[in-house]
């Protein structure tokens, strides 16, 4: 089956501009202005006049199993819904446990990992949780890492007051597993690190890095959680390093304005990503601390958060390559851009950036706001 992308106003990231794109086996084959197709069986073609073009989105941090049990086993946010996922523009998406690593898995992660991609998009995991050590699917993070091939990494959690407060020794202990697996198996090796908002957050980052290993290897998110830990993140973003913004509303500051101020204290565009921590649990409490109800975290900020970037006067193609190619040279995976030979992961949106339809490698998903494909249980 072939799809024709008419008329498309196309950012690869990059603006391309008014464009057509032929896609097949699940490939982008061609991309060119007012292409003459014919003679191809079973083509569909999608008259994209007025709509903007991008890569599919990638969101680096979801919840895929849920989030959440801090409050009891009644405060577990359930799975997500393949749906959900495509109608926030999500065509690659990388799945992470959070607090509660003794109810949920890595091997329940893997599950629903494979089942998204059965379904038609990609999901890759991170092995691992909050929690040193890390538990793991085979028994060792450099098995899991070099066998497994939706493992792009480990999840831990630092300056936060439900982590375990590993020692450099054993970050570094992790990093190198990290590192030699992804060299023997072809993967970048990354370790994703939920940061916290105690003091200091980036301390055993740094000396990490004093000890020689490479950046590339780090990935930190959530660091609009207050001033002090942003700061700490530009100055890593300064070293060459990789930072991740939690797209969801309700931190400090403005997470838009918070991105402005990172480029305009020097950091390179291609530093910066974005993530939703989609279904990731909300809590709410009153003023004696009391749990007074919860909810799942969006799966569609980084959607929402895409035009708010915009309006804040950074570039769209900018924007755009921070929840697309920046996040695939952070994870080191081919995605994330349109061009020839590439997946065709691709959304399209109306000119105000909500949804007209979403393709993931090369299957149309959702068509003019309808979802097509949805999960056997939905």
């Amino acid at each position: 089956m072939f799809t024709l992308l008419k008329n498309t106003n196309l950012y690869n990231p990059n603006k391309v501009g008014k464009t057509d794109i032929l896609i097949g086996q699940g490939k982008i084959l061609a991309i060119e202005p007012d292409l003459n197709v014919c003679g191809l069986p079973s083509l569909t073609t999608i008259d994209c006049c007025g709509k903007i073009a991008t890569p599919g989105l990638i969101d680096q941090h979801v919840h895929l199993i849920g989030g959440g049990g801090e409050s009891g086993f009644g405060s577990r946010v359930p799975q997500v819904s393949l749906k959900k996922l495509l109608q926030a523009g999500t065509t690659t998406v990388i799945g992470v446990l959070g607090t509660d690593g003794i109810s949920r898995s890595p091997r329940d992660l893997y599950a629903k990992a494979a089942a998204l991609t059965e379904s038609g998009m990609t999901a890759y995991m991170y092995t691992g949780s909050y929690e040193v050590p890390t538990k793991t699917i085979t028994g060792a993070i450099r098995d899991d890492i070099a066998f497994i091939p939706s493992v792009l990494g480990v999840k831990i959690a630092l300056a936060d007051h439900r982590c375990s407060f590993p020692t450099t020794q054993e970050l570094a202990r992790i990093t190198s597993d990290i590192r030699v697996a992804g060299m023997l198996s072809g993967k970048r090796g990354v370790l994703h690190i939920h940061m916290g908002d105690l003091p200091n957050a980036f301390d055993k980052i740094n000396e990490l890095l004093d000890m020689g290993i490479p950046i590339k290897h780090f990935s930190p998110t959530h660091l609009e959680r207050n001033s002090g830990l942003f700061d700490e993140a530009i100055g890593f973003a300064l070293k060459g390093g990789k930072i991740d913004i939690t797209s969801a509303p309700g931190n400090f500051a403005d997470q838009e304005q918070m991105i402005k101020h990172a480029l305009e204290s020097g950091v390179a565009a291609d530093r910066i990503t974005t993530s939703s921590d989609g279904n990731g649990s909300l809590p709410e409490f009153n003023e004696q601390g009391e749990l007074t109800g919860i909810v799942a975290a969006s799966c569609d900020s980084n959607l929402e958060f895409l035009p708010k970037l915009i309006n804040v006067g950074i570039e769209p193609e900018q924007a755009i390559a921070m929840m697309t190619a920046n996040v695939a040279d952070t994870l080191g995976i081919n995605k994330g851009r349109v061009e020839l030979g590439c997946d065709a992961d691709i959304c399209i949106f109306n000119d105000d950036f909500s949804i007209h339809s979403v393709i993931a490698k090369g299957k149309t998903m959702i068509l003019d706001g309808d979802v097509l494909i949805k999960d056997n249980f939905e």
